[in-house]
Order: C-alpha cells, then sequence, then structure tokens
C-alpha cells in the first residue's frame, strides 16, 4: 500500500529543493525566524485527488495516482515601499515549479529531481492541469496555479 503522507513530504521535499524556494503544506511556508511566515515568493501545496489501480482486488498492493496542486505566489517586496507581486514572477515561479517535476535528463530521459518515497517507486508524472494566473490586487498577490499527477507503485 502506498501511503500519501510520506508522498507528500517527498514531494514537498522535491518542489523546495529542487526551486531553492520555501514549500508549505496547505499553507503559507514558515519563514527564517521561528513563528514567522515566509514572504513571497514561495509555493502552497495541496494534495487534491488520489486514485488507487492495477492489481486485483485481493492484493494490498496497488498502484496510486496522486494529483498536487502547486500555488506559486508572488507578492510585494517588503523592502520596497508600494511594490506588488508581478505577472512575470508568478510566470517564473510556474516555470520553476513545472521544470521541478518534469524535467528530464537529455542523455538518460531519466527526471532531473528523484522524488524519493520509502516502499514507493514513481512510475510517471505529469502536468494534470495548469488554471494559470489569478490575483488580489487588495493585498498584491499574484498567484498561479498548476495540478500535477504522480504515478507511484509498490517499490
Amino acid at each position: 500500500m502506498i501511503r500519501r503522507l510520506p508522498v507528500s513530504r517527498a514531494v514537498q521535499a522535491l518542489l523546495a529543493t529542487a526551486t531553492g524556494l520555501p514549500v508549505g503544506r496547505g499553507r503559507v511556508p514558515a519563514g527564517a525566524t521561528p513563528g514567522s511566515l515566509a514572504t513571497p515568493p514561495y509555493y502552497i501545496l495541496y494534495l487534491v485527488g488520489a486514485t488507487f489501480h492495477g492489481p486485483p482486488l485481493a492484493d494490498e498492493h496497488p498502484d496510486a495516482s496522486l494529483i498536487y496542486q502547486v500555488t506559486s505566489v508572488s507578492g510585494p517586496n517588503p523592502a520596497v515601499t508600494g511594490s506588488t507581486g508581478s505577472s512575470e514572477q508568478a510566470e517564473w515561479l510556474a516555470d520553476k515549479a513545472r521544470a521541478a517535476f518534469l524535467a528530464r535528463d537529455p542523455d538518460t530521459g531519466l527526471w532531473l529531481h528523484a522524488l524519493t518515497v520509502p516502499g514507493a517507486k514513481n512510475t510517471g508524472r505529469g502536468l494534470d492541469s495548469e488554471p494559470g494566473e489569478s490575483s488580489a490586487p487588495d493585498d498584491a498577490i499574484i498567484s498561479y496555479v498548476q495540478r500535477f499527477r504522480l504515478d507511484l507503485t509498490p517499490a
């Protein structure tokens, strides 16, 4: 059986390592000092769907397809009065997230960023949907939403 929590932790680690930016699971990521929240740019990660399939019902080790939503958040620079998030930064964040999940080594065909999950092997990845950009002008935030499908099988 593929457990979701280890996969979610691995996805969070992959995105943070590959992009070098903070990633919160279901919330704004923690900031650099205890009790603080990160300032943009950052990512928020959500598990939005899962299906289990593959072997017969008697087999307790089904394959899984998990959908993760990555919300890229662009916002004002706290050091610049009157600054706001920008479409350019939101798209840059989305490009980094897409590369983190989908980029492959041209020589080997393997993914550039491994998804290491105890007891499971990542067999497929894809962009499930990309609703794109939305803005919240009141707080100067622009976000960009992407959903990635990850296919896993027991190792």
